[in-house]
C-alpha cells in the first residue's frame, strides 16, 4: 500500500499528458469585410444579423411560411440527417466510455468427480466448487491520451454532424422558398402566354379574313400563324413545368401540398422581408453551420493526432478480480473465503514496420486536408454572399428598366396595330411589335423571380433560417 501511494502521484501526473497539437482557429482566408460599393449595396453596421431573424418573421406570407413549416416535420432528408445526429452522439457515447472501468460480475460453480479405483477399490471422490466475482477486466490506464484523445475525435464528429444538420435545415428552407417562388412565377407566365394567345388568335382570324377579300398575302397569314403556334407551345409546355414544380414542391415538403396554398401569381406580392441587413464583416461567415462543421471536422483530426502519437508509447491496462470462493454454496460468503486478483500489464511497440508511424503521417495528413476543406468552407461562403450582394446591387435598376420595356413594347404595338389596320404600315412591323411585347412580358416576370429568390439566397448564405419565432 505505502508503494501504491508513492506511484499514485506519478500516474495521475502521467494521466494528464496529451500530445494532441493545440488547436487554434486558422486565419480568416478570406477578406474582413464583404464587398461593397459600386455593384454591391452600400454596407453598414446592422444591429440585427441575418442569422438573429427568425425564419417565420423572414418569410412574411402566411401560405408559404405554413409550406416551410410543413417541409421541416416531413422533409425526408432532414430526417436522415437528424438520424445521423442521433447515431454520432451514439458513437461518442460509447467512445466515451472507453473513459472509465466496466466492472462486471460472475459467478460460477464446478462440479468434478475423480475416480480412486486402484488406491481404494470402489471409491470415488467428487469435488464441488462454488465462487463470485466482481471486477474489471484489460481498462486501459490512459497515461498518454490515447483514449481521450479518441473521444474528443467522437465528441468533435458527433459535433460536426449536428451542424450538418443544421446546415440541412437552412438548405431546406431556402429550397423550398424557392421552389415556391418559381411556381407562382410560372403561373404568371402560364397568364400571359394565355393572354398573348388569344390577341394572336384576332390577329390571325384579322390576316386570314383580309387574306379572303384580297387584302392580305398568304405571307402574312402564315406569319401570323406562327406567332399562335408558338403561344400554344408556351402553353403547353408551362402547363407541364407548372406540374413539374408542384411535385418538386412535393419532395421537398415531404407531403402533397394542398391546392389552397398552392400560389398563383408572383405579381407585386411580399413573400420575404423587404430587405436584410447584410452587415460589413465577414466574421459574421464563421457562424454558418457548414463552416462550423468543417472546422468540428478540423478539430477531431488534431486530436487523431494525439492518439497516433501515444500510440509510440505503452499502453498500461489493468484487470483487477475480488470475490469469494467455497466448496459448498452455504458457506460461499462465510468469513476467510475471500480472494482477489490484480494484474497490470503493459505493451511497449518495438517491432512494427513503420505502422506507427505511417498511422502518424496519416493523420497528420488528414489535419491538412480538413484544414484546406474549412478554408474552402469560408471561402465558398464569402462568395455565396458576395454573388447575392452583387445581384443584389443591381436588381433593382434591372425591374425597373424591364418594366420600362414592357410598356415602350405596349405603346409600340398598340401604335403598330393602329398604323396596320389604317394600311400605313406593313403586317410585319405589327407581328414584331407583338412578339417584341410578349417576349418583354416573360423577362419582367423572370427578373421579378430574380430578385425575389435573390432575398432568399442572400438569407440563406448569411446562415439566415436556423432561428424560430419564441427562440
Amino acid at each position: 500500500m505505502r508503494r501504491l501511494l508513492c506511484v499514485a502521484p506519478a500516474l495521475l501526473l502521467l494521466a494528464g499528458c496529451d500530445l494532441a497539437p493545440s488547436y487554434h482557429r486558422p486565419g480568416l482566408p478570406a477578406p474582413t469585410s464583404l464587398p461593397s460599393g459600386g455593384t454591391y449595396p452600400g454596407a453598414a453596421a446592422a444591429a440585427t444579423q441575418a442569422p438573429d431573424i427568425a425564419w417565420q418573421d423572414f418569410f412574411v406570407d402566411p401560405a408559404l411560411r405554413q409550406v416551410i413549416a410543413t417541409g421541416l416535420a416531413n422533409n425526408r432528408d432532414l430526417r436522415v440527417a437528424l438520424a445521423n445526429v442521433e447515431q454520432a452522439r451514439a458513437l461518442y457515447r460509447v467512445q466515451r466510455a472507453d473513459l472509465l472501468p466496466t466492472i462486471s460480475a460472475n459467478g460460477s460453480v464446478t462440479y468434478s468427480r475423480a475416480s480412486s479405483a486402484q488406491t481404494f477399490p470402489g471409491a470415488d471422490r467428487r469435488t464441488d466448487t462454488y465462487s463470485v466475482n466482481a471486477g474489471l477486466s484489460a481498462f486501459e490506464i490512459d497515461l498518454f491520451g490515447r483514449v481521450r484523445n479518441l473521444t474528443r475525435a467522437a465528441l468533435e464528429q458527433y459535433l460536426s454532424t449536428e451542424e450538418g444538420a443544421r446546415a440541412t435545415r437552412i438548405s431546406l428552407i431556402a429550397e423550398i422558398a424557392s421552389a415556391y417562388l418559381t411556381m407562382a412565377a410560372d403561373q404568371d407566365q402560364l397568364r400571359i402566354s394565355r393572354d398573348t394567345l388569344e390577341s394572336f388568335r384576332q390577329t390571325l382570324e384579322l390576316t386570314q379574313a383580309q387574306f379572303r377579300i384580297g387584302v392580305a398575302s398568304e405571307l402574312d397569314v402564315r406569319q401570323a400563324q406562327t406567332s399562335y403556334e408558338q403561344a400554344r407551345y408556351d402553353i403547353a409546355a408551362l402547363q407541364t413545368q407548372i406540374a413539374r414544380d408542384q411535385n418538386a414542391l412535393n419532395l421537398l415538403v415531404g407531403t402533397t401540398v394542398s391546392a389552397d396554398q398552392l400560389p398563383n401569381s408572383l405579381d407585386q406580392r411580399a413573400f420575404t422581408l423587404a430587405e436584410l441587413p447584410a452587415g460589413i464583416s465577414s466574421e459574421v461567415l464563421l457562424q454558418r453551420p457548414d463552416v462550423l462543421q468543417a472546422e468540428h471536422q478540423l478539430k477531431a483530426q488534431y486530436a487523431n493526432i494525439g492518439a497516433a502519437r501515444a500510440a509510440f508509447f505503452p499502453q498500461i491496462s489493468l484487470t483487477a478480480l475480488a470475490g469469494t470462493i467455497s466448496p459448498s454454496l452455504s458457506g460461499l460468503f462465510d468469513r476467510g473465503n475471500g480472494n482477489w486478483t490484480v494484474a497490470p500489464s503493459a505493451t511497449l511497440p518495438i517491432f512494427d514496420f513503420g505502422r506507427n508511424a505511417a498511422n502518424l503521417r496519416y493523420a497528420k495528413a488528414s489535419r491538412d486536408a480538413a484544414l484546406a476543406s474549412y478554408e474552402k468552407a469560408i471561402q465558398t461562403a464569402f462568395r455565396e454572399v458576395a454573388d447575392a450582394l452583387a445581384e443584389r446591387g443591381t436588381i433593382g435598376e434591372q425591374i425597373a428598366a424591364r418594366s420600362n420595356r414592357v410598356t415602350a413594347a405596349s405603346t409600340a404595338y398598340r401604335l403598330s396595330d393602329a398604323r396596320y389596320r389604317a394600311g400605313v404600315d406593313p403586317f410585319l412591323t405589327t407581328l414584331d411589335a407583338q412578339r417584341t411585347l410578349y417576349g418583354a412580358q416573360q423577362n419582367l416576370i423572370q427578373t421579378r423571380l430574380d430578385a425575389a429568390s435573390n432575398l432568399v439566397e442572400l438569407y440563406r448564405a448569411l446562415g439566415g433560417g436556423l432561428r424560430s419565432s419564441g427562440q
